[in-house]
């Protein structure tokens, strides 16, 4: 093992992202063989043996059923990997696989790993949202004591940040139907072939399925509000209630992994980085708001790179909701044309924990073909949480 050495991300694969319901493109195969998918196209595309692989980190939130019992190892072991090689499985929220990348970077710096793969998986078709909590609630009388009011869910917060930030519905759907445009139109420039993989289980599934290339601000402004129930309201009597099922991500399956390693092992294998991660941070936040921790997030870690959100040449914020990555602007004074370029969450899906890798995948895919040099990634992650990443393209 290396004493220390510098991190650097070689290769990020992904599949097609399919609609996590029944009858969705990759709702017939199981989240551990879709996992088992990216590892095991990491190996063949860089010419690896599974025993040179130290760890595998995988990121899901739900881990219940199907994605239950450290889904990275089952999947590690589905993939045909060497018996020899570990894995663990991260929840972070939807943050996990942004969250699997920073340890294993971290753990590279160290001197700890030589090579990792850090990636994700979520089947929202089959391990439906909130699964893991079934049979009991996850707020204890401790946790309900400090809250008495009570916590909301994200649709909830949401809106409280749309309310603060005065976001407008015609914003949200505005914002919302400027993601579908850019990815319609990443799609057509065939943007994503080279991080996409074929899933063998379902090889008719070869774009994203929740990409709406006619998507507009007036068809969404027909949509009616996704979170408002009697009880809420008369808990918020001043919210205008504007977010909706358009101008928020949809439920979505998929995998994704990132190849990472010491840029001394990359020379000796002979495989050319394609980025160095330069800084990382993770941040607690008001649970309540839960959604805005990205601001602080991106503050720490620009810090941290002594760099200024101007020194960036793009940034993927993820697009849980249309009011996250525009309160995001607003606080950051960022560039509109710099933030998520190729379309976001809310027209890709958002595979929960999938979604860190897969933004880093579109990341370092869009400073290759712009010639940027330094890119952002953050996620809003539930209870109030969020890391970013700053990394540089080699």
């Amino acid at each position: 093992m290396s004493t220390r050495s510098e991190a650097v991300l070689v290769d990020v694969v992904r599949t097609p992202v399919g609609r996590g319901k029944a009858g969705g493109a990759l709702s017939g195969v199981h989240p551990i063989d879709l996992a088992a998918g990216v590892l095991s196209a990491v190996l063949a595309r860089n010419g690896l043996e599974s025993r040179q692989i130290d760890d595998v980190l995988l990121g899901c939130v739900s881990q219940v059923g199907e994605q239950s019992m450290n889904i990275g190892r089952q999947a590690v072991l589905a993939a045909g990997f060497d018996e020899t090689v570990p894995a663990f499985t991260i929840d972070r929220q939807c943050g996990s696989s942004q969250q699997a990348v920073h340890i294993a970077a971290q753990g590279i710096i160290a001197g700890s790993y030589d090579i990792v793969i850090a990636g994700g998986v979520e089947s929202m078709s089959r391990v439906p949202l909130g699964a893991s909590a079934a049979g009991g609630s996850p707020i204890s009388p401790r946790l309900r004591a400090r809250y008495p009011e009570g916590l909301v869910n994200q649709g909830v917060s949401a809106e409280l940040i749309a309310q603060r930030w005065e976001l407008t519905r015609e914003q949200l759907d505005a914002y919302a139907a400027e993601s579908h445009r850019r990815a319609a139109a990443a799609w057509t420039d065939g943007f994503f072939d080279r991080t996409m993989v074929v899933v063998p289980e379902a090889p008719e599934a070869v774009s994203d399925e929740t990409v709406r290339a006619g998507t507009t601000r007036d068809r969404l402004a027909a949509l009616s509000p996704a979170f408002r129930t009697d009880a809420l309201a008369a808990r918020f009597p001043d919210l205008d209630w504007r977010i909706t099922a358009g101008n928020s991500s949809p439920l979505t399956d998929g995998a994704s992994a990132a190849l990472l390693m010491s840029a001394e092992r990359a020379e000796a294998l002979g495989l050319t980085p394609r980025a160095r991660f330069h800084a990382f941070s993770v941040v607690g936040d008001d649970p309540l708001m839960m959604l805005t921790g990205p601001i602080p997030a991106t503050r720490h870690v620009l810090e941290r790179a002594r760099l200024t959100i101007d020194d960036l040449d793009a940034y993927e914020v993820n697009e849980a909701f249309a009011s996250v990555p525009l309160a995001w602007a607003a606080e950051l004074g960022a560039d509109a044309e710099r933030l998520n370029p190729r379309g976001g969450a809310i027209a890709l899906g958002h595979a929960l924990g999938s979604s860190g890798t897969r933004l880093l995948g579109t990341l370092i895919d869009h400073l290759e073909a712009t010639g940027g040099r330094f890119g952002l990634q953050t996620m809003c992650e539930g209870g109030g949480m969020a890391n970013a990443t700053i990394i540089e393209r080699l």
